[in-house]
């Protein structure tokens, strides 16, 4: 097991539930990523993966947009002042594990090359929000025979067009509800995630 000190540094940011941050905090615990999450950050104060990090005892933060659109500051503003939450925990990459906010180059600077997005879906196809249903939605009206998931850099503004780190194929099928396909693609999130991050991490990616 290596010290914690030769431990490579991750913020993780999330706005949901938080599975994909506890692929990565198991992931670490067991010594398949040379990494430690060093703080995760959330937008959402209610988002349970906050509480996934307090169990695995690593600082986690509570970053609302609310008070700056209301009180007419802007995203931009915003995002630096993420960059300064981050600053603290040294981080040498930031993960992005559901994050629902378009980062802007107020923060993106801060980390060329080292923002790391999970989307779920194969390149160019359905960017933004509600990518599963769409997919899912798309199968059954014949215009697709499956999806997929990548992992890519976040250089820029633009949504899930980065360079593509890794990807992997998400069979649908026929008989499949929506529930259904959201659990294969989640399964499939978690175990491309840590993958793409171990490669990355190596200098391999």
């Amino acid at each position: 097991m290596s010290s914690p000190d030769a431990l490579i540094p991750l913020a993780v940011l999330v706005s949901g539930h938080g599975s994909n941050l506890q692929a990565i905090l198991d992931a670490c615990a067991a010594g398949r990523l040379p990494a430690r999450v060093a703080v995760v950050v959330s937008n959402r104060r209610e988002a349970y993966g906050l509480e996934r990090a307090r169990q695995a005892g690593v600082p986690a933060l509570y970053h609302p947009l609310k008070p700056y659109t209301s009180g007419g500051r802007s995203r931009a503003e915003y995002d630096a002042d993420l960059a300064n939450l981050l600053q603290p925990y040294k981080p040498a990459w930031v993960v992005l594990a559901g994050w629902m906010h378009v980062l802007s180059h107020a923060f993106l600077h801060h980390y060329p090359n080292r923002v790391v997005n999970l989307h779920p879906a194969l390149p160019g196809q359905f960017p933004g929000v509600e990518a599963i249903a769409r997919a899912h939605a798309a199968y059954q009206n014949g215009e697709i025979e499956g999806t997929g998931v990548m992992v890519h850099l976040v250089p820029d503004e633009a949504v899930d067009a980065g360079p593509v780190v890794a990807t992997a194929p998400v069979l649908i099928l026929p008989t499949d509800t929506l529930a259904d396909l959201e659990a294969r693609v989640h399964q499939t999130e978690h175990e491309l995630l840590v993958s793409a991050l171990l490669s990355l991490l190596s200098g391999k990616g």
